[in-house]
């Protein structure tokens, strides 16, 4: 398994991410402020697994969950 840089591995604003995908920052009701430098936490869960390991065993996270060729991707089906 390559590892991706950060930048890469932690991006929500890919057009191909899974839909299923949820981090913190989607339920902070407050408008983005550029001053506050980002927490990049690493905090993301799957809503099909409500864990952060998704239907397929693979890590659930932007790097990984933005990847179409993923079984579970969009639908958390494996199969």
């Amino acid at each position: 398994m390559m590892l991706l840089p950060d930048q890469e591995r932690f991006d929500t604003t890919c057009e191909s991410l899974c839909t299923g995908l949820r981090w913190k920052q989607q339920f902070i009701g407050v408008d983005h402020d550029p001053t506050v430098p980002p927490t990049n936490d690493g905090l993301f869960w799957c809503i099909h697994t409500q864990t952060c390991i998704g239907p397929d065993g693979q890590l659930a996270e932007p790097g990984t969950c933005s990847s179409t060729d993923r079984k579970c991707h969009g639908m958390g089906r494996c199969g």
